[in-house]
């Protein structure tokens, strides 16, 4: 058993770290309250893009835009939204495994595979990676992001893409379902994937205004920023609430550790006063034969 000292040290040890936990938790919670506000109040929005997305995809003028037309994958594009710290759960660690099922499916399929990572936690991991190529990586945007912020990611996968360097690009993200529930999803965000079933409610669509091909043209990017903008904030919230888990979980473990350890300390002092008491009466008891 150890010493009093010891476990005293180890308590105090303890204390110590459950207030840093606490004190995380805590922030994590107030940081996941606005983060799930905005995810949520954003969705409609990014919903409606995507579903303007599909409208246009079915245009006879979008067969050969360069965001919908179809090519032979021969090195796909990955991006990745992790963060820059730990504690935070499995947040990165499904979305490394995501990647990995991407990557063997490619490998299958003989093609090449790139990665975009924002957050230093996901280039860290495709770094260990063997063929894999690391394109860029990108600090995460904080609890407030701006579409400035996410303009140079998104310049650089619409860059990668038209130039030729890759023929598909993929979105690898943390959706938020609630506290306890996050979903990683593998969105395809380009070429603009159109719709397998039948189409025929998509095709009524009004005159467009100057034409087709100038609403395709500028239209699309928006709309394709829409769905990497509710991506960052739904990763956002996915991770704050990850966090706030697992910092709980730290301090629930804190606590029941300083109770054994205490008890464990009563236990060794109640030991030490038996044994002294002990000592005392032996010595008492040898003075008086």
């Amino acid at each position: 058993m150890p010493s009093t000292i010891v476990l005293k040290r180890r308590i105090n040890s303890i204390r110590s770290t459950r207030q840093i936990t606490k004190a995380m938790e805590l922030v994590s919670a107030s940081k996941l309250r606005r983060a799930q506000a905005s995810a949520q109040r954003s969705r409609p929005y990014q919903e409606l893009a995507y579903e303007l997305l599909v409208r246009l995809s079915v245009l006879p003028e979008a067969e050969t835009h360069p965001m919908f037309a179809k090519k032979k994958i021969k090195n796909r594009l990955y991006l990745i939204i992790t963060s820059n710290s730990g504690l935070a759960g499995a947040y990165n660690a499904n979305i490394h495994k995501e990647l990995v099922n991407c990557l063997k499916r490619d490998q299958q399929e003989k093609v090449m595979s790139k990665v975009i990572s924002v957050g230093s936690k996901g280039a860290q991991f495709v770094r260990r990676i063997s063929g894999v190529e690391l394109v860029a990586v990108y600090q995460p945007f904080g609890d407030n992001p701006t579409a400035e912020k996410i303009q140079p990611v998104l310049n650089s996968l619409l860059t990668n893409f038209k130039d030729g360097q890759s023929e598909a690009i993929e979105l690898i993200y943390t959706s938020f379902v609630s506290t306890i529930n996050q979903k990683v999803i593998d969105l395809p965000l380009l070429p603009v994937i159109r719709p397998t079933n039948d189409n025929s409610s998509y095709t009524n669509i009004s005159t467009f205004e100057p034409d087709v091909e100038t609403v395709i043209d500028q239209v699309s990017t928006r709309l394709i920023e829409a769905q990497l903008w509710q991506a960052v904030l739904e990763s956002l919230a996915s991770e704050h609430a990850m966090r706030m888990v697992a910092t709980k979980n730290a301090t629930d473990n804190a606590n029941e550790l300083i109770d054994d350890y205490t008890l464990e300390l009563n236990t060794a002092r109640q030991a030490a006063i038996t044994q002294e008491l002990a000592e005392i009466t032996g010595g008492s008891e040898a003075l008086n034969v």
